[in-house]
């Protein structure tokens, strides 16, 4: 069985029977973790190893695993992350420094998942910190457009050390709006001109870079298209695959955030977001919103898309115990927490 185009969520710590129903439904491909299903290291490989053994190739397991205020897993062995913010201040002053941390803090984000199981983290954030999305804040690396693509390089190769494939997001950009799009539609009044100088660099770097999926912004650049950009053909297919030529995964993000809901109900959103180019759509939070989405896509799945979700699949895992006696995972965490509570000391 192919992997579908629908990534959805369940509502505890272990599978029911209407979750394997619906998880083994042929237009699913992927399903998202949060907080509500962790309780232990040993519950989520349980949980993991389930939801794997019900399709073949197995769907794909993401999690938003930023770091600060965006980790869904903090306890039982993971590693509190720092915001990514505190990256891009070291880089302030130390620019061999912050680089070097951010590879190790994409290595020990990442490796922490594989060693469950997990397949992807959906990070890193690549959104340029405006000063003026409270949604966005310090889950950026920086404000310069340059600085938030070198750390985000860096970045991206623990996570490929790790075995785990990069999402960049939010594309094109959100973090010169106000608005929160999970509440409220925010609209860009900027040109395309003025975000290739500054929201695109970062983006057009990690494509060089290899990045393997974008998760798009709802969020309108009407000078751009009078379109939320997750709804864009001219943002997905003319700009991110055109121009940028990127070739991985487009992620549309959550079809049940408020900055959806003008493309009209649920399997409508989900049916504009694959018109427009994205291969994966996102419904979370709303089992009735997965259910009608996933009962009106009917139709075979693109086999480009279904050869991009395949590469999202992770790779060589350490066992949890493993990692856990493993001397790099031990330096990695002692540098991780340092440069949180005293950025100012070399490590």
């Amino acid at each position: 069985m192919t992997l579908g185009p629908v990534m959805l969520d369940i509502a505890g710590t272990a599978l029911d029977a209407e979750d394997r129903e619906l998880l083994n439904h042929p237009a699913v491909g992927g399903l998202i973790l949060f907080t509500r299903n962790y309780e232990s290291p040993s519950q989520l490989r349980a949980l993991v190893d389930g939801i794997h053994a019900l399709r073949d190739p197995h769907l794909i397991i993401a999690v938003d695993q930023e770091g600060g205020r965006v980790q869904r897993f903090r306890e039982g062995g993971f590693t509190r992350l720092p915001p990514v913010a505190c990256l891009g201040r070291i880089h302030d002053s130390d620019r061999p420094r912050a680089r070097h941390l951010a590879r190790v803090t994409g290595w020990l984000m990442a490796t922490e998942l594989r060693a469950l199981g997990v397949d992807i983290s959906f990070a890193p954030v690549l959104d340029l910190d405006y000063g003026v999305s409270g949604v966005i804040g310090d889950r950026a690396l920086h404000r310069r457009p340059e600085v938030v693509a070198e750390l985000a390089v860096a970045y991206q190769a623990g996570m490929h050390e790790a075995g785990m494939a990069s999402t960049g997001k939010h594309f094109p950009g959100h973090g010169a709006v106000v608005a929160d799009s999970h509440v409220d539609l925010p609209v860009d009044e900027r040109g395309l001109a003025d975000m290739e100088t500054w929201d695109l660099v970062p983006f057009r770097r990690m494509v060089d870079a290899g990045l393997a999926a974008v998760m798009m912004a709802h969020v309108v650049y009407p000078r751009v298209d009078d379109r939320p950009a997750g709804f864009s053909n001219r943002w997905i297919r003319d700009i991110l695959r055109g121009q940028l030529g990127f070739q991985g995964l487009v992620f549309s993000d959550d079809l049940s955030m408020a900055g959806a809901a003008g493309a009209g109900d649920p399997a409508a959103r989900a049916h504009a977001a694959i018109e427009a180019g994205c291969d994966m759509v996102l419904v979370c939070n709303q089992r009735d919103h997965a259910v009608q989405v996933v009962e009106s896509l009917q139709h075979p799945v693109d086999p480009v898309a279904g050869m991009r979700m395949a590469r999202m699949h992770g790779r060589h895992p350490l066992d949890w115990e493993e990692l856990h006696r493993d001397p790099r995972w031990e330096q990695a965490v002692a540098a991780v927490k340092g440069y949180e509570e005293l950025p100012e000391l070399d490590l």
